[in-house]
């Protein structure tokens, strides 16, 4: 028995050292994304130059400081795709977001780089952001469960759909 115990143990820890890699992936790239989003049209991407209003308004929003002097998306008439990163714990996760009309017409994690909490990624979660509207606070119109273990995930995956929101509305507003 004693002869197998160091094999056990290298076992085991074999086993537990690989659990957090599991959450790990790429589930989509930002290009089939954007091309899945606009089916029937072409796309154009375009540029968003930020002022000082704006990322203020962004970081109530993130709840942290935005660096980033402008932001890329993809629009086609009234429709456009939003390609995003917000950290959950400690790693960026890449978000899709489709508006449509002003509302959420498709959202997916593209990819996920934290250790865990990458229950976010699974359809079940992401329905919940669909015909989602901003109100005047900036807020989404329809609430978003949570899931037990992902918190921080569910946190940034909210904030990214909220972002999105605002920024299409932003391009709506001044005819960009």
């Amino acid at each position: 028995m004693t002869k197998f115990l160091p094999l056990c143990i290298f076992a085991l820890a074999m086993v537990f050292s690989n659990v957090g890699l599991a959450a790990k992936g790429v589930y989509q790239t930002p290009a089939d994304f954007i091309s899945n989003s606009f089916a029937d049209v072409t796309s154009q991407a375009k540029v968003l130059w930020l002022t000082k209003e704006d990322k203020t308004v962004i970081a109530d929003i993130l709840q942290h400081k935005y660096n980033r002097m402008r932001i890329r998306y993809w629009q086609a008439g009234n429709e456009t795709v939003w390609i995003l990163n917000e950290v959950g714990k400690e790693k960026p996760i890449t978000i899709g977001v489709h508006v449509k009309n002003n509302h959420i017409n498709h959202f997916k994690v593209l990819t996920f780089r934290e250790s865990r909490g990458d229950e976010v990624r699974h359809e079940f979660f992401s329905q919940q952001f669909i015909n989602a509207t901003l109100n005047k606070d900036n807020r989404l119109s329809q609430s978003v469960d949570g899931i037990t273990g992902a918190t921080l995930s569910v946190r940034a995956t909210t904030k990214v759909a909220r972002l999105a929101l605002w920024l299409n509305t932003k391009v709506a507003t001044n005819g960009l």
